[in-house]
């Protein structure tokens, strides 16, 4: 675990702005600091709450939000049923909170962490020390976002907005396979950016995830 928590140390520093931009946001937009750190706590997944606070509004249309949510964590599926073949045996009280701390950063650390193990095997405790500190500087900072947030004004001018953009590229080069693999990929990309242009809300979350599992299971009938 304390590896773990060391090798999520960067991400975390990456999340400061992320997080901060968020808290900020949500007090412009009438949400309270608890509230929004409230949701930060229950649902772990930055780019839903990005959506929820930008279609916030007094009354809050709560049906769109909810759907607009669904779309944006239903990448959330299918890194779950990445999961199963290294969770299957272990028991609930282990398994659901490892379910409940995923997000995209703890599931790319995991799986890079088993990628150099020698046996290849998950190791469940770096996975749960990346997650923890990842989880808890999260809604710290979130929280912290919302308390300066009048003072803060609108961060994104500063490029904080890059953050999330950075991790993620690094987070892919750590676990790059090859021209082939990668294939999925650029579809996925493809896809999502034609959804993001031609359609209206989160769509394009939904359209590049379907798209990129469509070509990957192709490509796997054929290998």
């Amino acid at each position: 675990m304390k590896r773990g928590l060391i090798a999520a140390l960067p991400i975390m520093l990456s999340f400061v702005p992320f997080a901060l931009l968020l808290g900020a946001q949500a007090v412009q937009k009438g949400i309270t600091s608890g509230q929004i750190t409230l949701m930060a706590s229950i649902n772990f997944a930055g780019g839903s709450e990005f959506v929820a606070v930008k279609l916030w509004s007094s009354p809050p249309h709560l049906l769109l939000i909810a759907l607009m949510t669904l779309l944006v964590n239903s990448r959330h599926i299918l890194m779950g049923a990445a999961l199963t073949p290294y969770m299957k045996d272990m028991p609930a009280r282990k398994v659901l909170p490892a379910l409940f701390l995923m997000c995209d950063e703890s599931w790319a650390l995991g799986f890079a962490e088993a990628k150099k193990a020698p046996d290849r095997k998950f190791n469940y405790y770096f996975y749960m020390g990346a997650a923890l500190g990842l989880y808890l500087s999260w809604i710290c900072f979130t929280a912290l976002g919302a308390c300066l947030g009048p003072v803060l004004g609108d961060v994104t001018k500063y490029g904080f907005d890059m953050a999330f953009v950075a991790v993620f590229l690094v987070l892919l080069k750590g676990m790059w396979k090859g021209c082939k693999a990668a294939i999925p990929w650029l579809v996925s990309l493809g896809a999502a950016i034609a959804g993001y242009c031609l359609l209206p809300g989160a769509w394009y979350v939904l359209i590049g995830s379907l798209a990129g599992l469509v070509v990957a299971f192709v490509m796997a009938q054929y290998d």
